[in-house]
């Protein structure tokens, strides 16, 4: 794994991060618990049940929302 980190755009901004990761790891790599969030990668709508095998590179784009429940 390299040890310099590499950026992936998230919600606009750029982030430093390790790479290659799984997307539950880059959540969790951000204080993000991944049950508790929606999640587009380059444009597709990704499934909380695929977190853990789709695979985060440098330079892809995601889009993260938080879920919040209440009433």
């Amino acid at each position: 794994m390299n040890s310099n980190p590499e950026f992936v755009m998230a919600n606009g901004q750029q982030v430093a991060t390790q790479l290659p990761a799984t997307l539950e790891a880059f959540l969790l790599s951000q204080n993000l618990l991944p049950r508790s969030v929606v999640v587009e990668h380059n444009g597709e709508a990704v499934a909380p049940s695929e977190f853990a095998q789709r695979e985060v590179r440098p330079g892809d784009r995601l889009e993260i929302v938080r879920i919040v429940a209440g009433g």
